[in-house]
């Protein structure tokens, strides 16, 4: 058990739970386009996923299921039609070798990484459910002299 024991070892008090079109080849795609460690944590009578789950260092960064999976008629954005109603962003040691090892894998580049003014050097992809996902390298310290003019910050 964690400090807390009310919520498991190595979790964030928040964890996207998402739906996908087949878990079995959402797992596939995210161990090989972003390198997450992924499990099975539940299949069908006839052995397909239903729910699984990824981590990143040890730590869980997301679960999902399958597509009606439970008696649930949440679908994914792919199966929607709908754009993603959320975007997944996450630090990670090189956002530049991790996009093309994504796009490789065949995840959508959604524009170039680039340098933001925050100071995160940023690249934007979409997984083949219809996920956003943001990946990020801190390369400088945010500098609020550095916010598009018309915008403030609180900082």
């Amino acid at each position: 058990m964690s400090q807390q024991n009310w919520m498991p070892e190595q979790t964030h008090l928040l964890t996207p739970y998402i739906m996908v079109k087949d878990a079995d080849a959402s797992l596939d795609f995210y161990q090989r386009a972003f390198g997450f460690e992924g499990s099975v944590m539940m299949r069908d009578p006839a052995g397909k996923a239903v729910h699984a789950e990824v981590r990143r260092n040890g730590v869980l960064i997301a679960m999902f299921a399958t597509e009606g999976a439970f008696g649930s008629t949440q679908q994914s954005p792919a199966s929607s039609g709908l754009p993603s109603p959320i975007g997944l962003y996450m630090y990670c040691e090189d956002v530049d070798a991790l996009v093309a090892r994504a796009v490789a894998a065949g995840a959508e580049a959604v524009g170039e990484v680039d340098t933001q003014f925050w100071g995160d050097r940023t690249g934007c992809l979409r997984d083949p459910d219809g996920y956003g996902w943001t990946f990020a390298t801190q390369v400088a310290e945010f500098d609020p002299s550095k916010i598009p003019p018309g915008f403030k910050s609180d900082f």
